[in-house]
């Protein structure tokens, strides 16, 4: 998939309206300040390295990061229908989406990832970048709660641990925070679940996106209308002020 230099620009745009939408206090202008300072990365990353992850285009992170935070603001209304308990803020839910994989920019010095020069591994690997090895390694959520912090950027703790966690289990280091089994060790919130399952969600329709009419399963009846319907929910979020939650509403 390709995006057009308006939809990437209007993609990131998306973010910065998030921004001013839910987040409050100080932490507002730190975010924009943060976000802004690195806005053409953020802008043009892909979300992934290889063709057969998701989101392996010029402006996949920010189309990725989207999708996480409309399905975010969905599951919640589901769970919330289902009997959830209020634990977490608005805030703290669109804080945790839009910066659940923040670590996959790399670091402040060094972008994550340079455009492959190897056009075997581009061919027969599917490998459109290569990983900067100029940045030390860590795990994305642990780098992602390291910009923060080198931001000045105070994180809740139901956003601390949602965005260390929202791989779910399988990051086996998350068995300690997601796999307790006394009721004093369980999560006192549902936002790393939320979270987690709306990465999945995004990650599984991103794929089947790239993916799937490969395969010979397009579905006639969607054939014509799936893409016309992502490229529709991304200009209702830019249409106005309320962005994130009209999208939520309309989809």
């Amino acid at each position: 998939m390709n995006l057009t230099a308006e939809q990437i620009k209007e993609n990131y745009e998306v973010l910065l309206r998030g921004i001013e939408k839910y987040v409050t206090g100080n932490r507002k202008q730190q975010f924009l300040d943060f976000y802004n300072k690195l806005d053409e990365r953020i802008a043009l990353l892909p979300a992934s390295h290889k063709k057969a992850y998701h989101n392996c285009f010029p402006g996949g992170y920010a189309d990725h990061v989207i999708r996480v935070i409309t399905a975010s603001f969905k599951l919640l209304k589901v769970w919330q229908e289902i009997g959830m308990q209020d634990t977490f803020t608005e805030e703290e839910l669109f804080v945790s989406a839009l910066n659940h994989d923040l670590g996959k920019i790399g670091s402040l010095e060094h972008v994550s990832v340079l455009p492959s020069a190897d056009e075997w591994r581009k061919k027969n690997l599917g490998e459109m970048y290569t990983f900067n090895t100029n940045n030390e390694y860590m795990t994305v959520p642990d780098r992602s709660l390291f910009l923060l912090q080198q931001a000045g950027i105070q994180l809740t703790t139901n956003e601390w641990i949602a965005i260390k966690t929202h791989d779910g289990l399988y990051d086996q280091a998350n068995e300690a925070y997601l796999k307790g089994y006394m009721p004093e060790t369980k999560p006192r919130t549902s936002l790393p679940f939320i979270l987690h399952q709306a990465d999945l969600m995004a990650a599984r329709i991103e794929f089947e996106r790239e993916w799937l009419d490969t395969f010979g399963n397009e579905n006639p009846k969607t054939k014509s209308t799936k893409q016309d319907r992502v490229n529709t929910n991304l200009d209702k979020i830019g249409s106005n002020n309320d962005n994130l939650m009209n999208l939520v509403k309309n989809l």
